[in-house]
């Protein structure tokens, strides 16, 4: 049974490597982002990269490997000269694809980048690249799996110094090779626990082998358990924290947000119910990403319209991983109980971590003193502070607090295991899970049905590394990856 699998695996195998060597074309496209800059660097991938390497500087000697070198690029269906620039030779399969790679370094104009990427296309066998093509063929090649791929497409997109340390970690296989570690463990325990059902009753197989697989599905399942309690620090991270600022109308929470932004994202009225849609900006919040959005203010509106826009705020403040609850400073009572009771007003989700803003300080006469006081006491109040909108003054003290949060809610992107970064990550690992608790359950009643349990929970380790896959799950991988890479 075991060697029929075996047997079975390796002709799948063949036939991946044959239908990778089918790849015949070579694919072209700008590496550099669109735009006019100073530098564009257009890459080729595939067999042709040589040849068209030699058409557009007229020259059958290429490059030493690796290595950059100053030639005049010219049109080769014309010889019209288009630019004087760089380029540079990758001989695969020391390249980033695998394959034989060129690049040309030119001038970032407009004319001079559409004008090399004519004649690439004038060239046999060469044609634009599609989104992520490049990555995805380093990536059937094995120059990465797709966690790796999935790292270097959160490195592109990343705004934020969090988002950076992640992406990179992740790109360099920390996460692929935690999860290949688990599947080569699986591997062995599946391996010994086939060889018992095959041949324990020739008595080649001692009984203890049995508790060994069990001993190792067991600590596999409480480390992939403890990976999976993360509380969604990887995703959190990678897309930014969402955060909602919810308040009675007139308190201040679209100045609020104009303030954060430093922009006037949002319209400010001293007209009660002014927000009535949801107003959404990203920021950059002590190198942390934070998603904020501006709701309409809470109460039991008459309006239709009005009434829309404080569901909205509702369902919003359900959905969020924080939440800025903004209120008056010269209209709150000035001792904890009451302004817990302010805030319990809100009816925030008990769940989500909070932060007290009370706006409008510069209001505040001879209440100041006891109302700093009550925010200091802290316990059972969230985080509180006082702030004026109007005058900045409070700003500092909110955004400490903002970053205190965000790096408690994302961690240290850099410490302890890697996060879980994709959703669909945790979905394959929740399913490993199960499949390794089942194994405990029926391991007494049915050793075979026991070792499907462990295939199933190794097929869903490499659905996220990519040695198992289908193409679906490739083409929404790399579909959101940008054209030239």
């Amino acid at each position: 049974m075991a060697l029929r699998r075996a047997l079975s695996a390796a002709g799948r195998r063949c036939a991946q490597r044959l239908c990778s060597a089918a790849w015949g074309d070579t694919i072209f496209a700008v590496s550099s982002g669109h735009g006019r800059c100073g530098v564009a660097v257009i890459r080729t991938s595939g067999p042709g990269s040589r040849g068209a390497l030699q058409s557009l500087t007229g020259r059958p000697a290429l490059p030493p490997p690796r290595v950059l070198a100053l030639r005049r690029i010219r049109d080769p269906a014309t010889g019209e000269p288009l630019d004087r620039g760089l380029v540079v030779w990758f001989q695969g399969p020391q390249s980033f694809t695998g394959e034989d790679c060129a690049e040309l370094h030119v001038h970032g104009g407009p004319a001079v980048v559409s004008g090399v990427l004519r004649a690439l296309g004038s060239l046999p066998g060469l044609r634009p690249a599609e989104p992520g093509e490049f990555t995805r063929r380093a990536f059937r090649r094995g120059k990465l799996d797709l966690t790796a791929a999935e790292g270097l497409g959160d490195l592109i997109r990343a705004e934020t110094e969090a988002q950076r340390r992640q992406a990179l970690r992740q790109m360099e296989g920390e996460l692929g090779r935690l999860y290949q570690r688990w599947s080569n463990t699986l591997t062995q325990a599946l391996a010994h626990l086939e060889a018992y059902i095959d041949f324990s009753e020739d008595d080649n197989v001692e009984e203890e082998v049995l508790s060994q697989v069990d001993a190792t599905v067991r600590a596999l399942e409480e480390e992939v358990g403890s990976h999976l309690q993360d509380g969604r620090r990887g995703e959190l991270l990678r897309g930014g924290v969402r955060a909602v600022i919810a308040g009675p109308p007139n308190v201040g929470k679209s100045s609020l947000l104009n303030l954060l932004c430093q922009r006037p994202a949002a319209i400010v009225s001293p007209v009660a119910g002014t927000t009535r849609d949801v107003v959404e900006v990203a920021l950059n919040v002590g190198g942390y990403p934070l998603v904020l959005s501006d709701t309409a203010g809470l109460r039991d509106a008459t309006d239709p319209v009005e009434q829309e826009g404080v569901s909205r705020a509702r369902d919003r403040l359900r959905e969020a991983d924080l939440v800025l609850a903004v209120l008056d400073a010269a209209a709150v009572p000035t001792e904890p109980a009451g302004l817990g009771a302010a805030l319990g007003s809100l009816q925030p989700p008990t769940t989500t971590p909070c932060i007290l803003v009370l706006n409008k300080a510069d209001l505040l006469k001879g209440n100041g003193g006891s109302l700093r006081a009550a925010c200091a006491q802290g316990h059972p109040l969230p985080p509180v502070t006082l702030l004026s909108c109007k005058t900045g003054e409070g700003l500092d003290r909110l955004l400490a607090l903002l970053a205190r949060e965000l790096a408690r809610l994302c961690g240290d992107p850099l410490s302890g295991s890697p996060s879980l970064t994709q959703s669909r990550h945790s979905l394959h690992l929740r399913q490993c899970a199960a499949a390794l608790a089942r194994y405990s359950r029926e391991r007494r009643s049915d050793l075979g049905l026991a070792a499907e349990r462990l295939r199933v929970a190794r097929r869903h380790l490499g659905s996220i590394t990519g040695h198992v896959s289908t193409e679906d799950v490739l083409d929404i991988i790399f579909r959101d990856f940008c054209v030239g890479k």
